[in-house]
């Protein structure tokens, strides 16, 4: 089905566009009243992920009320170790808990390798999307990458050090290996199921990147993207990899086509280390709790630095879930007016 609007996808493979293309990350809820109304009515977040009616509607959203120019589908990234043995809960207002963690080779040899099909509320959550997107905009799939899921396993919840995590990848090097090749195949299998379901890009997010020194990166996290990247040749990929500022030279490396940048990242220095890349990004998502006129002073200043091409427009991480939405279609609106107007 060919696309109304396929800026996104223009835009990665170079071709001329009229404007920059523009989306969120976590743009699927959280602003918005209408999510909201989906959301309450349910027991919990996880209903809501496993439901891909109600996944499918909330994805939608945004691109009717915001006017964004691709779906990102709602899910979580830790459906994923869930899939493999290991359950988890989300805890209202706290986050993610594990109450088993992997610890040792014992608890390793209870989980395995996943495949698409035992994350079939997403696959089926992106083919309703398709349908009834009707070939609107694109729709983005998405994995947590290897590294940050292994985080959440081994840690058992969020954290801002992880450091059980990371102890691990010095006290039980062998094992990390053998628990990030696992959820390596799991993620590949994941990303092709969605991509099969109708996804016509995805995103790798290492959102916990930035806590590994730059060795352990390129051990540990580095090697298990470049993986999934090479596995996935069907559309094309993102990788962000927040607060790895380290890292963007081998970033720029992998076989994927965007990169994103989060906020604290210098545009100018970024361009130039990740090559070729189209970069995406980076506007500070706190600038969306500023003034209408501030927030279009802030676009104006990203869209300069980044220049008129080869750039997707984004904030650089997601959208805080008590930013006014209004302030948020505004960012949006001005991305298309003002980027129009660079051309």
């Amino acid at each position: 089905m060919p696309l109304k609007n396929d800026l996104v996808l223009r835009t990665i493979r170079k071709e001329k566009t009229e404007r920059t293309p523009v989306w969120l990350m976590r743009q699927a809820g959280r602003i918005l009243p209408e999510y909201r109304a989906v959301r309450n009515s349910l027991s919990g977040f996880k209903e809501l992920v496993e439901t891909p009616e109600l996944a499918a509607e909330v994805t939608i959203q945004p691109v009717d009320i915001l006017g964004t120019d691709a779906a990102i589908i709602f899910s979580d990234i830790l459906v994923i170790p869930e899939a493999m043995g290991l359950k988890y809960e989300m805890i209202e207002k706290k986050g993610p808990r594990f109450p088993e963690t992997v610890k040792t080779v014992s608890d390793l040899k209870k989980l395995r390798v996943a495949g698409a099909e035992e994350i079939q509320y997403t696959i089926d959550a992106i083919k309703i999307t398709k349908k009834e997107l009707d070939g609107r905009v694109p729709i983005i799939g998405f994995a947590g990458a290897p590294w940050t899921i292994f985080a959440y396993m081994v840690e058992g919840s969020g954290s801002k050090t992880f450091s059980k995590a990371r102890a691990m990848l010095y006290t039980n090097p062998e094992l990390s290996h053998q628990l990030l090749g696992m959820i390596t195949e799991s993620t590949i299998h994941y990303l092709k199921g969605q991509v099969a379901a109708g996804a016509d890009l995805v995103q790798v997010f290492d959102s916990w990147a930035g806590i590994l020194s730059p060795m352990q990166y390129e051990e540990f996290s580095l090697p298990y993207i470049s993986q999934v990247c090479d596995a996935i040749q069907e559309v094309p990929k993102t990788v962000f990899a927040k607060d790895a500022y380290f890292a963007r030279k081998s970033l720029g490396r992998l076989d994927c086509q965007t990169i994103g940048l989060d906020w604290c990242m210098d545009i100018k220095e970024s361009r130039k280390l990740v090559g070729d890349k189209v970069v995406q990004g980076n506007l500070d998502p706190c600038a969306l709790y500023g003034t209408f006129d501030e927030i279009t002073a802030q676009v104006k200043q990203m869209l300069n630095a980044f220049g008129p091409y080869n750039h997707i427009a984004n904030l650089g991480h997601g959208v805080y879930p008590d930013i006014d939405p209004l302030k948020v279609k505004h960012f949006v609106n001005v991305v298309k007016e003002y980027s129009a107007g660079m051309r």
